[in-house]
């Protein structure tokens, strides 16, 4: 409380005056967090898209927000934009007719594969396509290539590629994913 009432220039003590507490200040960071993600659409025609979409939009909001993740699913609570979200989110499943329990897992699949990607994303050390070439170029040089055949073939024949971006591998994966709730549906 005193770090947030010296970066807005007022004793910690008048912050009392807004919030409770501590948790209070967190609880209303992550509903403005669950806002800023884009619901899912339930009159969409294909369940699909519309959890497609929210997934992405979850994926740009964390990753400028990827201090977040940590706290999304920890609060006790929650907000009304994270109630909506999660009720959103239940209904474009349900609608499309997933059991509750299937629904269940769907949305812990989804979500837990969004906040990995994100922060698999916030720790690599590559943003650029030449970013890729000067990482792989160096474990290359490295790489004994005879006893890791395949890693070397992964870096050469497909990372070094042109138009090789590895962030194309959310939307791949997103896809498998959502394939396997359809057939499970």
């Amino acid at each position: 409380m005193r770090r947030v009432a010296q970066e807005l220039g007022v004793e910690a003590m008048s912050l009392y005056h807004h919030v409770p507490n501590k948790d209070a200040i967190l609880d209303g960071v992550v509903d403005a967090v669950f806002a800023a993600i884009e619901l899912p659409d339930a009159r969409c025609d294909d369940w699909r898209d519309a959890i497609r979409v929210r997934a992405s939009s979850a994926r740009t909001v964390l990753s400028q927000h990827s201090w977040a993740l940590g706290l999304m699913d920890s609060r006790r609570n929650p907000g009304p934009a994270t109630l909506r979200h999660h009720d959103a989110v239940l209904g474009v499943l349900r609608e499309a007719g997933f059991a509750l329990p299937m629904a269940a897992h769907a949305v812990s699949l989804v979500d837990s594969y969004v906040g990995g990607f994100v922060l698999q994303e916030a720790n690599l050390p590559v943003t650029t396509p030449g970013d890729v070439e000067e990482v792989a170029g160096s474990i290359l040089e490295q790489l004994p290539a005879a006893e890791l055949p395949y890693l070397t073939e992964m870096i050469v024949d497909h990372a070094l590629q042109p138009g090789y971006d590895h962030t194309s591998e959310f939307g791949y994966g997103l896809d498998l994913i959502l394939d396997a709730l359809e057939a499970r549906r």
